[in-house]
């Protein structure tokens, strides 16, 4: 048969169209539950196991090939009036917590569900605690006398809660789906009724649920919605923006937040980040926190209360404070984003010998030899953070500053020393040591900007249900953990340490547990 040149080209295209087609078309499969929830991460995986004691088998989505996203770091949460806290003789009440969290926030945080994430704390650590895990003690980054002695340190860190979790979870029968990415809400009668979901194979799940609870995490790896809220980071004048200390793989994408918005959630403090510095300039910041010595080593150095000074060569801060990282990084943004730690070969031989004098964390511990520390500027200069030169004008050099001003402010810092005061910033006599500007080598490093988390989303109500700009209740949604908005201020709560692992746990508890007994209310 001969063919004319529309049914040739006709029958090219579906040649070509057959050959394209997937060898399996991907399939489409609906389900019902109870109770659905977005996100594997520490909140939402507390949500589950709280389904579960309650006999409820909920389905958890999580989009990443692995579970617990960025609850994998925490050390420790946030607990007032816990068991362990009793037995040692810890008396910091709930109100006491609170005053200090609305004064740090300056009393622009909803004051109702902080009362019940720091009521609630005591039960989140006891649960913790009886599912196996034990504890290495309250630590704290204040000097003792300041610390209300929240913060109780996991063996393992969370990293060990999230797993208790997801033995419990898939023993009590639970349903963990995994690269299982959640793309929208279902609305049924002005009601949310379930999630629309996405698998890795192409596969597509519709999810019919009583109840749905997000607990993506926040949107810190969302560079888009970073530009559109987060100002310290894209303000004119920021020298450096901030960077993520966030794991390698982060699926933070703000996916939570904006489901909730499509269906009238509203959104509250979206421009705040947990803050968190100095850090080196290196990539990807989270080694600092969980690589090599030299990076964690480098990383406590910098927070030495020696001399800290800004691009121009002058102080900015009370470096007898450089463990409180938030107040680091409140300080280092109103600097313009970077400083540098500087040192003489004195100071760095007591690092390296004695150890440090300020912790980093419960990472580096004061008082424990920094013997990585010469592999640290080995490293350093090699990638453009770390510097050493003869004299401190060729230091200033270096660094880009004017000479003068490292020179004068290094004369005024030696005299403080001498008179044991410190007039400008108020740093701690037993800081205040003097310079040898007779002598080299000297050293310095470079410090940025860090977060780990966003701090804004939705609004909720002390029950974690999500609300509408107007306040009213969206039925049958719940969003917890770095999801909620309207919790902090400027900047993290270091004053509540451990705040936000204990409110991502016990936010997801709440949440279900209210849930649940809405189901069991017919509601």
């Amino acid at each position: 048969m001969k063919l004319n040149r529309r049914q040739l080209l006709g029958s090219a295209a579906a040649v070509a169209t057959a050959a394209a087609a997937p060898a399996v078309m991907a399939a489409v499969k609906e389900e019902k539950t109870d109770l659905v929830i977005v996100g594997g991460g520490l909140a939402g995986l507390c949500a589950a196991y709280a389904a579960v004691r309650k006999g409820v088998k909920p389905i958890v989505l999580e989009k990443l090939q692995f579970l617990g996203g960025a609850g994998l770091f925490p050390e420790g949460s946030l607990g007032v009036n816990t068991r362990y806290t009793k037995e040692h003789g810890i008396k910091t009440t709930v109100q006491e917590v609170l005053d200090a969290a609305l004064q740090y926030h300056h009393f622009r945080a909803d004051p109702a569900i902080l009362r019940v994430l720091i009521e609630e704390s005591s039960r989140t650590i006891d649960d913790v605690l009886d599912l196996g895990i034990e504890l290495r003690g309250i630590r704290t980054v204040y000097p003792k006398e300041e610390s209300l002695q929240t913060w109780h340190l996991f063996k393992g860190g969370c990293a060990a809660v999230i797993q208790k979790f997801v033995e419990q979870v898939k023993a009590k029968g639970g349903v963990i789906h995994t690269e299982t990415s959640a793309q929208k809400l279902i609305m049924e009668a002005g009601r949310v009724a379930g999630v629309e979901a996405t698998a890795k194979n192409g596969d597509k799940f519709i999810i019919h649920a009583k109840k749905v609870i997000i607990a993506t995490g926040g949107f810190a790896a969302n560079k888009e919605m970073l530009a559109q809220y987060v100002f310290d980071s894209s303000d004119l004048g920021m020298i450096e923006p901030i960077w993520l200390r966030g794991p390698v793989v982060d699926g933070r994408t703000g996916d939570g937040i904006n489901m909730a918005r499509l269906v009238g959630a509203g959104v509250t403090g979206m421009h705040t980040v947990a803050g968190n510095a100095p850090y080196l300039p290196d990539v990807p910041p989270i080694n600092q926190f969980s690589g090599p010595d030299e990076l964690k080593q480098g990383r406590c150095a910098l927070a030495q209360p020696w001399l800290w000074v800004d691009h121009t060569g002058k102080r900015f801060f009370n470096e007898s404070r450089g463990s409180v990282f938030v107040d680091v990084y409140n300080a280092m943004t109103t600097a313009g984003g970077v400083s540098y730690t500087i040192f003489d070969q004195h100071m760095m031989d007591k690092m390296v010998n004695e150890g440090a004098v300020l912790p980093f964390n419960a990472i580096v511990l004061a008082g424990v030899p920094l013997k990585a520390l010469p592999k640290t500027w080995e490293i350093g200069m090699q990638r453009g953070w770390a510097f050493k030169a003869d004299t401190v004008e060729e230091l200033a050099q270096q660094l880009g500053m004017p000479p003068e001003n490292l020179v004068d402010t290094m004369k005024r810092v030696n005299k403080y020393a001498e008179d044991k005061h410190d007039p400008e910033f108020g740093r701690l006599p037993e800081h205040l040591v003097k310079f040898d500007l007779q002598k080299g080598p000297y050293y310095a490093l470079k410090a940025i900007r860090c977060f780990f988390l966003t701090l804004g989303g939705v609004k909720v109500t002390p029950n974690f249900e999500a609300r509408t700009p107007q306040g009213d209740v969206i039925p049958g949604l719940y969003v917890v953990g770095q999801d909620i908005g309207g919790l902090f201020d400027s900047t993290y709560d270091l004053r509540c340490e451990g705040s936000a692992s204990s409110f991502a746990m016990t936010s997801g508890r709440v949440a279900a547990e209210h849930a649940i007994k809405m189901l069991e209310a017919g509601k």
